[in-house]
């Protein structure tokens, strides 16, 4: 886990700026600025509408009684890519706009969900076989 935050703590941001000083180099200073505004409120106007299309869907399904799983997760991904939009760079750009677009976002979150639900279900089954000790003074009722 550490390493993961390191990654994206300081690896992150020494790319990023890489990738902007070349970017300022190849078309110049005030460009790249526009460039990086422009992102962001695109990116936050997207971010609102696939979020406002999600939650119609989370009504949806919880209206017809079924969980909306599939839904929460989509729903996750796009607060994150929203926020990945609104931070400068050429890197989050990309997986923020990745994290946005319904085809991309629906195939990650399937991943996810059923690698989540994996993750649940051993951990269930893990404490369900325990140490051999049973708390015998429990009743359920």
């Amino acid at each position: 886990m550490f390493g993961r935050l390191l990654l994206l703590f300081i690896f992150v941001p020494i790319i990023e700026l890489y990738l902007l000083g070349l970017l300022i180099g190849r078309i110049n200073l005030m460009p790249t600025i526009g460039l990086i505004v422009l992102t962001g409120f695109f990116g936050a106007a997207l971010a609102r509408w696939q979020g406002l299309s999600t939650m119609r869907k989370i009504r949806e399904e919880m209206r017809q009684g079924r969980a909306p799983a599939q839904e929460l997760v989509e729903g996750v991904m796009i607060l994150i890519g929203g926020i990945a939009l609104m931070t400068p760079g050429i890197l989050t750009d990309l997986f923020g706009f990745a994290m946005l677009l319904p085809g991309i976002r629906t195939s990650i979150a399937r991943k996810l969900k059923g690698s989540l639900v994996q993750s649940v279900t051993a951990g269930t089954s893990d404490r369900s076989k325990g140490s051999g000790n049973q708390d015998d003074d429990v009743i359920d009722i």
